[in-house]
This record gives C-alpha cells, structure tokens and sequence, in this order.
C-alpha cells in the first residue's frame, strides 16, 4: 500500500490535530507521562498558536508546550537524527525550566520541567524504546531534584506486535504508522481512543486550514533548499 502523504510524525499535523483536540493530547500526554485515565487534573496548552509567518520561517519546528498539573511539559516530534539531539532536549528543557520562574519569586518556586521527544530514529544504544533521564548523584544514583525530567520514545523500536491493551504502545504506533494499512490495523483493533485519533487525522488532513499550513512549509522548506545552494554557488566562486 503506498505510503501516507502526512503522517502524525509531520509536525504541521502533529501542532494542529492536537491543538484543535485538546481531549487527545491530554490522554497522549498522560500515556507518555504513565499517569492513569483521569489522573490529570488540570491541562493547558500554552502554544496554540501556528501563525503564517512562522510556518515560513527558516528550519521551522512545531512542538506543543504544556501546563500538566502545575508541571511544565514540552512535546515535540524529531524525525530526522542531526547528529546533536541530546544536547537540544537538555537546551529546551533548561529553556522551559528557566523562563517558568513566575516574576519576584524565588528559585524553590520553579516548577518541575518535563520534556518529552518522540523521535524517529535510534538515539541510544540499548534495546529499550522509552528512556526517562533526570540528575543523579553518580555513585549513589540519587536524584539532586526532581524538577528534571526527560523522556525519549525512539520509534524504531517499537515491537512490531501491538495489542489493544497497551495504550502507550498504540499511540506511539500511529506515529510510527507510515500507510493506510497500518492506521487500518490499529483502527481495526476496535479501540475507541485510537479510533477516534484516526477519524481526528483524516478531518485534520482533509481540512482547508491544513493544507494552505503544508503549502507555507513546503514553500518555506523549498526556499531553505535554494538558500543554502546559492550560499554553496557563492563559496565556490571564492
């Protein structure tokens, strides 16, 4: 079966099918985060935004920045391995950690900052497909805070099997989904949550507002092309 046009990983799609169904993202967030059904108490999102002018802009990416029961969560999507993620979590997350200290307030009134990446490709060695990373003492393996969390869940190894149990397993799976077929085997498991992730992609893609957002980014990313060629013309001629 031929390939998805747009999948959950293109981040156009990822930002506005979670934006506009704020309901998903929570239950998303709550797998992610291993919180049970109902356990989060309060949700916000902090950047629905996705204006024009910044889908044009160079090397644009999409993440979604949350508020989760006082705790500050960063989620974002990385398909592409360019060789220095670890050391762009560890930026974003410093980034959200810092600028949460609420103006005239003191520094044990900084939240907990949690960043989350789905990535699409291996970043660690080991088999496991989730990583949770925070600081710890190195001999005694004792956390200095609990207000650094990282998660990584590394798409490609995902097991191939999935049931209708794993809800965490299945999310990751419709990322991970590159055909029809496979969002059809996932649809076909019978899960109202999945199912109604489906239905919510397929109205996103089919939308109006969707595709005038792809035609910026593609223009924007045609433009980045012909940018750094004319750079590489210029640099030869010297």
């Amino acid at each position: 079966m031929p390939s998805l046009e747009h999948t959950f990983k293109t981040d156009i799609l990822f930002k506005l099918l979670f934006v506009k169904h704020p309901d998903l993202l929570q239950r998303l967030v709550g797998h992610l985060l291993g919180i049970e059904t109902g356990g989060i108490s309060q949700f916000e999102i902090r950047n629905p935004e996705m204006p024009p002018e910044a889908l044009g802009g160079k090397f644009c990416r999409l993440d979604i920045h949350m508020v989760v029961d006082a705790k500050e969560v960063n989620l974002e999507v990385q398909v592409q391995d360019e060789g220095d993620y670890r050391e762009r979590a560890m930026f974003h997350w410093a980034r959200l950690y810092s600028n949460a200290l609420p103006a005239g307030e003191g520094y044990a009134e900084l939240p907990c900052a949690i960043v989350i990446s789905i990535l699409d490709f291996k970043l660690f060695h080991y088999a496991a497909y989730h990583s949770k990373y925070r600081v710890l003492e190195e001999t005694m393996h004792v956390a200095l805070s609990d207000k650094m969390v990282l998660h990584f869940f590394e798409l490609p190894k995902l097991p191939e099997q999935v049931g209708g149990e794993d809800l965490l397993h299945l999310w990751l799976a419709l990322f991970k989904a590159n055909t029809e077929e496979e969002l059809q085997r996932i649809e076909a498991l019978g899960v109202p949550e999945m199912n109604q992730a489906i239905s919510a992609y397929h109205g996103v893609t089919a939308s109006s507002e969707f595709r005038e957002a792809a035609r910026l980014k593609e223009n924007a990313g045609h433009d980045e092309a012909q940018a750094l060629r004319n750079a590489e013309r210029r640099g030869h001629r010297r």
